[in-house]
């Protein structure tokens, strides 16, 4: 059993969220949001969890300079220096990079979970059992951990992991990453039963995973070692350093710059309950259906004949749907969405790139 004090956890905060548009909106997206009427936002439901697990000054927060004052409104007991915020958008692997170089400097002998803050998970306790498995892996060896979940249908909204060789109990090699496949082919890799869903969350030591970035990303957080080399680590410094050359760093995720092109990637097989909450149609998939197997969301409804849709609301609206048929319907400040819910996620990408540009950004 690893140090626990040496376990930490980042929550990559800093989507603007467009899949979940119209109630998802840059000024605040999908992160922000008491998206079901619990009393708690994503991000604060992601920081709950995540503060059973590794000590509370161990939990850092990505986001974007723009969602700053978000985040500290909704995580006010979050200290300065463990909210890590960019200055442009980026891919995810400058994001874990900078994290990542952060929390080297205040413990070389650190393991990190990186987690979104977008997820739903059933069990708890299921959950943490794998997280302390992989901060005990990632403690002993040098590789990249990712969490797997038997899949329970072909969703082609979410990526993939091919099963490799057994390294250690439950713990296999990574034969291959697939991202979003077709219908069909997810229907091939569910029956075949070599196929995982990928979580989205990895676990490693500090020390290799800066390794990995090195050889991916430029010079920037190498320069600044080499600059401030025999100093006492100031986080302010390196904001500023980050935020000057942060511009320099490519848009890329770390599951495309990092573990599809390692080849010491493991997936650990875990067995709690999870679904992406990033699509329309993947919050349909995860929540409990009602009368006509529709999923209503903290929203006054009334329904006739109206089967397989999902609907959303605000508080002072009331909607009667009738014959309506697998669809998405909803309604946020100036926006109402009416499309089909099946396989949503382009389409409705699709429709905020138009809408941006044929009326503005009000509505986005």
């Amino acid at each position: 059993m690893n140090n626990t004090s040496n376990n930490y956890c980042v929550i990559l905060a800093g989507g603007k969220g467009r899949r979940l548009w119209p109630c998802s909106r840059e000024s605040k997206p999908k992160q922000f949001i008491d998206f079901f009427g619990c009393g708690r936002t994503q991000l604060q439901v992601t920081y709950d969890r995540f503060a059973q697990i590794v000590p509370t000054e161990n939990i850092y927060v990505n986001t974007n300079d723009a969602y700053v004052d978000l985040v500290r409104e909704q995580l006010p007991e979050l200290a300065p220096d463990h909210l890590l915020a960019e200055p442009i958008q980026r891919g995810t692997a400058p994001s874990v990079a900078w994290c990542a170089h952060r929390i080297m400097c205040i413990n070389p002998d650190a393991n990190i979970v990186v987690a979104p803050s977008d997820q739903a998970i059933i069990g708890d306790e299921a959950f943490a059992q794998c997280i302390n498995r992989g901060f005990d892996f990632a403690a002993k060896r040098q590789h990249l951990l990712t969490l797997g979940l038997k899949p329970t249908r072909p969703e082609p909204g979410y990526g993939y992991i091919q099963m490799g060789d057994e390294v250690e109990e439950g713990v296999f090699k990574v034969q291959s990453f697939t991202e979003k496949p077709e219908r069909e082919f997810a229907q091939m890799f569910v029956d075949s039963g070599e196929f995982y869903w990928n979580t989205g969350i990895f676990l490693a030591n500090a020390r290799y995973l800066l390794d990995c970035f090195r050889e991916l990303l430029p010079t920037v957080l190498r320069k600044y070692d080499e600059i401030h080399a025999g100093e006492e680590f100031d986080y302010e410094e390196e904001n500023r350093y980050i935020h000057e050359h942060f511009p320099s760093y490519p848009n890329i995720t770390v599951d495309y710059g990092i573990l599809e092109k390692s080849e010491n990637v493991c997936m650990l097989k875990c067995n709690f309950g999870w679904a992406d909450l990033g699509t329309w149609h993947s919050i349909y998939e995860a929540m409990q259906k009602g009368e006509g197997d529709n999923v209503v969301i903290d929203s006054d409804v009334l329904l006739d004949d109206a089967h397989n849709n999902v609907i959303k609301l605000p508080k002072d609206r009331m909607a009667v749907i009738s014959g309506l048929d697998g669809f998405i319907v909803a309604e946020e400040k100036n926006v109402l969405l009416i499309c089909r819910k099946e396989d949503s996620s382009a389409n409705v990408r699709r429709l905020v790139n138009e809408i941006q540009m044929k009326k503005g950004e009000e509505f986005i």
